[in-house]
């Protein structure tokens, strides 16, 4: 009996001990180790998961509306390390379309092995992307390959950082007998007689540490809540505002949608 409960002892201090290395390895940093951290984005009405054509919500003002197109560029992704080291990713752009599943992830590669407190991203594209030449705009910048998207204005040949639309009851009724909302937001400012940068970057805390590690490849869950379309820094309503494709008058929109982000979770499972 006292042989069986030794054993029984040392096993069970055999485990404790296993599970304490397997700890100690997943919390050490190996500076050479590199791994992934995807950004996934969920697209909100509020408490309400959004959905296209058919859902219909209202906002702060009691203005009922459906959405029948959300897209919106990410770029210029950046993690801050709880030592204050910041690394960034400025060459990697990203378009978020609602209608796409698939585009609602957006992974940063190669990042380097440490423990991250913070993600920055711009909503839009940078001045130097969207004015150099073509053959390094490719991708999702590629002017001509958004086809049903538009996410470029022909006409000021500047992108479309934002692209909000849907219908309402209170907007006018357009020649089809329909009442559509279309809110485009560009501009990355210094175009001719265009100066109005809506250019405008988004700095989150995480709620838990994202800890990158050869085997932990984190992945930040965002909340985007476009009711803060409406209400932000201005008030904004569909009866007032439904037709926005001006560089200026997208300014209070790119104010508002400053507030649409917020982390929600941090998953690091090994991978």
């Amino acid at each position: 009996m006292k042989t069986n409960k030794l054993l029984s002892i040392l096993f069970f201090l055999g485990f404790i001990i296993l599970i304490a290395s397997c700890k100690k390895d997943d919390d050490e940093i190996n500076p050479n180790d590199k791994n992934s951290i995807t950004l996934s984005f969920d697209n909100k009405v509020g408490d309400k998961a959004l959905v296209l054509t058919t859902g219909a919500y209202i906002n702060n003002v009691s203005e009922d509306f459906t959405v029948t197109t959300l897209n919106y560029f990410i770029s210029n992704v950046s993690f801050k390390k709880e030592d204050g080291t910041v690394v960034k990713f400025p060459n990697n752009y990203f378009l978020i379309k609602q209608s796409d599943a698939n585009s609602l992830e957006a992974t940063l590669k190669d990042v380097p092995a440490g423990n991250y407190t913070e993600v920055s991203f711009m909503v839009g594209v940078d001045s130097t992307r969207s004015v150099s030449d073509l053959s390094q705009r490719t991708g999702v910048l590629d002017p001509a390959s958004y086809g049903d998207d538009g996410m470029y204005w022909a006409w000021n040949s500047g992108y479309i950082f934002f692209k909000f639309e849907g219908t309402s009851s209170v907007v006018p009724t357009n020649a089809t007998g329909k009442r559509p909302f279309q809110l485009h937001v560009g501009g990355f400012g210094g175009m001719t007689s265009k100066t109005a940068n809506n250019l405008r970057t988004i700095t989150l805390p995480l709620t838990n540490a994202a800890t990158v590690r050869g085997n932990i490849a984190p992945e930040v869950h965002l909340f985007v809540d476009v009711l803060k379309i409406f209400n932000g820094t201005a008030q904004l309503k569909l009866a007032e505002t439904n037709m926005v494709h001006s560089i200026t008058t997208a300014t209070p929109i790119a104010e508002n949608y400053k507030k649409m982000f917020s982390v929600d979770h941090v998953h690091n499972d090994a991978n």
